[in-house]
């Protein structure tokens, strides 16, 4: 079956880094777009990030633009999420997401996404 498992999360200062990633089996990775994701509590899944089947189209939410990269590594099924300038409000469980369809229009929603990670906590403190 398909599995994605996430790891690389953890406690960090404000304006650290982290590198997220997400291992997938099960499933023919080149031939899925990736996301990211994140649930703070008491708040609702939303789309951290994405990056296209060949890795040849990412896409960000405003809130990470310039601090935040995903890459994807199709010879290890992996996908990662490259955390710079950590802030508090960062704090959230991260999950990565896999889908079979094209995610140019729709990569925010969580709809788009056929298989989702347990997810890896992320804590950035002051």
């Amino acid at each position: 079956q398909v599995q994605l498992v996430e790891s690389g999360g953890g406690l960090v200062q404000a304006g650290g880094s982290l590198r997220l990633s997400c291992a997938a089996s099960g499933l023919t990775f080149a031939n899925y777009g990736m996301g990211w994701f994140r649930q703070a509590p008491g708040k609702e899944r939303e789309s951290v990030a994405a990056i296209t089947w060949t890795g040849g189209n990412t896409y960000y939410a405003d809130f990470v633009k310039g601090r935040f990269t995903i890459s994807r590594d199709n010879t290890k099924n992996t996908v990662f999420l490259q955390m710079n300038s950590l802030k508090p409000e960062d704090r959230a469980i991260y999950y990565c997401a896999a889908t079979s369809k094209s995610i140019r229009m729709y990569y925010r929603d969580i709809r788009t996404y056929d298989y989702w990670g347990q997810g890896t906590q992320v804590t950035v403190s002051l």
